[in-house]
């Protein structure tokens, strides 16, 4: 007479966006690879499951689309004995309401972000998110294994580098533009030094947000830049990343994936601050953080806004160009 053994079975909750959901990525590795009977599942937005979908340390993706009320139904029926939440907002706990199975929650310190941001008061722990969306794991005895974050490509996802224009392949600059909001994003103007005096050969990552900002960046006409500026999938801009020489990134999603590669990263800081704890974590040696230091008015938001509320962006416009081609300089 055969029989089975069931597992203690897991839900890991995080909607959004892409970087928040790279930086869980030591938490589900590590509940996968230190609990013997885990099975984890992870529940997330829908636009996000290529994020998610080749985590050798995930059992099942769960998505939601545009109904919550339909998720829940799905995840009532896998029997969960835990939940870990590590979105923490009024979706998460309707899930957990609805589940009625045993929760640790992610303290994601909003005060303590409206103090720092609002008041500058700086209450804010030390330390890297990552440490924070493990703590609600060691209930279980989880323990951080220092591995960093994950990110894994599907091999259809793989950009075929033979695609690269010629003088790309002997290597090259990742120079990611994107930023979900305007005081997120280095002006173009910063980089102009950079690329027009150097045979150094940069590639163009974002979104179609940032096809304008590109544009104005090919319009020097200096022959090394390649644009895919709102032409890739997630995992073929992370390819791209993962492959490149050094990578320069705004705080945004894809700065947090070239830290997955432990890619040399050197990362522009605006209206956010590394403070808030989402600088990139364990990423290759050489890294910098570049930012303008001693702003009264900095960091102003926790995400961004769509203009600076100062009019004059002085946490952008102050940064020093040739700090970043020395940088460039040296790494390479």
């Amino acid at each position: 007479m055969g029989f089975f053994i069931l597992k203690t079975k897991f839900l890991i909750i995080r909607f959004s966006s892409i970087g928040d959901i790279v930086l869980t990525s030591p938490a589900v590795r590590c509940l996968k690879t230190q609990f013997p009977d885990a099975e984890v599942h992870y529940a997330t937005k829908k636009r996000n499951y290529d994020l998610l979908r080749a985590n050798p340390y995930i059992d099942k993706i769960l998505l939601l689309d545009d109904s919550i009320s339909e998720l829940i139904q799905e995840l009532k029926a896998e029997n969960y004995d835990y939940i870990i939440d590590l979105h923490n907002n009024l979706r998460s706990l309707r899930v957990k309401l609805a589940l009625k199975a045993k929760s640790y929650t992610f303290n994601k310190l909003n005060i303590r972000k409206q103090l720092l941001t609002s008041f500058k008061i700086h209450l804010m722990p030390e330390g890297h998110i990552v440490d924070r969306n493990m703590e609600p794991l060691r209930h279980f005895n989880i323990t951080n294994d220092g591995k960093g974050l994950d990110h894994f490509i599907p091999e259809a996802d793989e950009f075929p580098l033979n695609e690269l224009p010629e003088y790309c392949k002997n290597g090259y600059v990742a120079l990611v533009l994107a930023g979900t909001y305007f005081t997120k994003r280095m002006p173009v103007d910063k980089y102009r030094k950079m690329i027009s005096e150097t045979d150094i050969p940069f590639v163009l990552l974002g979104g179609k947000n940032e096809q304008a900002m590109a544009g104005h960046i090919l319009g020097w006409n200096t022959g090394n830049v390649v644009d895919f500026t709102g032409k890739l999938r997630i995992n073929q801009s992370a390819s791209l990343e993962k492959n490149a020489r050094l990578v320069i990134t705004n705080d945004t999603g894809l700065m947090h994936i070239a830290a997955a590669f432990k890619k040399k990263i050197l990362s522009v800081w605006g209206n956010t601050s590394p403070e808030l704890g989402m600088y990139p974590y364990l990423p290759g040696m050489g890294s910098e953080i570049l930012e303008t230091k001693g702003l009264s008015c900095r960091p102003c938001s926790k995400l961004g806004y769509r203009q600076c509320p100062r009019k004059h962006f002085r946490c952008m416009n102050d940064i020093p160009e040739d700090r970043i081609i020395d940088w460039v300089k040296k790494e390479l």
